[in-house]
């Protein structure tokens, strides 16, 4: 280590500038990581509230809850430890004044004493009719506030803001949770005349059971994988970033291997002053660990004040134990391309490098 530290301070320039290529390398692959975890995060946040473990939908609806619907009765089919019917609706809502384009969200229609109830970080619990809880997206991107009223596009129903929970996205879409009574009797769903089915599903902790045909048992991961385009997402950004790996083992391995010829003479005088090939391999491998963490390091520091600095409206979140998995296979990946330069080393021979 005293020599690769001895000569990375000699050529300082020319070793900034293999660090520097790995901060950059490194810098993208983290960023695209927070991306593809808040891209998740904004498809599932909501689901993964409930703690469930599977959902009850109508059969043949491809596990998509806006194409299932069950019956209030369905629910006296299913036996299970603990379950809760929902109503889930899309929705578009009329934008704050200096906004024009719709809001759009998705509407929960729970009870309130079930565990679909979320959390509140501010304001309180639905109490009154047609009175909500909303994800607090609606505040950062939009601007509402506490006793705002959201007016929905399609009807004439209003509904009024009383609390904010947070990490409650579906499809990436902001959540809003209002009583299952009062969404039963919205315009947008038949004003609680005619509609016989008023249920999207039941969610369930524990094992469920039903003898009845029309419904179907998912289990809640696989509910979350046919979510439209969560799947393709994430196996999109999973090779962007194995490739972008790769690169840089590529690149690094490269780098290492022109300056390992570029000190050819070096080694030579070093090998014919007796110092051993594996001291010098050592060396090599040492210099790539160096410029490899410290460039990782900086890559993920970029990478944390660049994600103060986003709009609220780009899903993006830092995932740290991610990060550091990341950060661990660069510095290791690096360190094996590296040891392509070994050969390299061993082959030189004194009299042919000093001649």
């Amino acid at each position: 280590m005293f020599l690769a530290l001895k000569e990375i301070q000699h050529s300082k320039w020319r070793y900034v500038l293999v660090a520097g290529l790995l901060f950059l390398v490194a810098y993208l692959v983290f960023f695209l990581t927070g991306l593809a975890y808040g891209l998740a995060q904004s498809n599932r946040s909501a689901i993964d509230k409930w703690q469930a473990d599977e959902i009850i939908l109508s059969e043949g609806v491809s596990n998509r809850v806006t194409m299932s619907h069950l019956s209030e009765e369905a629910l006296d089919q299913v036996s299970a430890e603990e379950k809760a019917p929902i109503g889930i609706q899309m929705a578009l809502f009329t934008p704050p004044a200096d906004q024009e384009e719709a809001v759009s969200g998705q509407l929960f229609g729970i009870e309130k004493d079930n565990f679909l109830m979320p959390n509140i970080i501010e304001g309180r619990p639905f109490e009154d009719k047609n009175e909500v809880v909303v994800d607090q997206s609606l505040a950062e991107e939009y601007g509402f506030a506490l006793g705002d009223t959201l007016a929905f596009e399609q009807s004439d129903d209003q509904l009024t803001i009383v609390g904010f929970t947070d990490q409650a996205q579906m499809s990436v879409q902001p959540v809003i949770y209002m009583a299952l009574a009062d969404y039963k009797n919205l315009e947008i769903m038949g004003g609680g005349q005619g509609n016989d089915k008023p249920l999207s599903a039941i969610v369930v902790r524990g094992s469920a059971q039903t003898d009845s045909n029309d419904l179907q048992v998912v289990a809640i991961s696989d509910f979350i994988n046919d979510l439209p385009g969560y799947s393709a997402q994430n196996m999109t950004f999973l090779l962007m970033i194995g490739f972008l790996i790769v690169i840089s083992a590529i690149v690094i391995a490269i780098f290492i291997y022109v300056l390992t010829l570029q000190k050819t003479e070096t080694f030579g005088v070093m090998k014919a002053q007796g110092i051993p090939a594996r001291y010098i391999i050592g060396s090599v491998i040492g210099q790539t660990f160096l410029l490899s963490t410290c460039g990782v390091v900086l890559g993920l520091l970029v990478t944390y004040l660049s994600s103060l600095v986003l709009p609220a409206q780009m899903p993006y979140l830092n995932n740290w134990l991610f990060f550091s998995v990341i950060a661990v296979m660069m510095v290791v990946v690096a360190m094996l391309g590296g040891l392509f330069s070994a050969k390299t080393i061993t082959d030189i021979d004194p009299l042919d490098a000093i001649s």
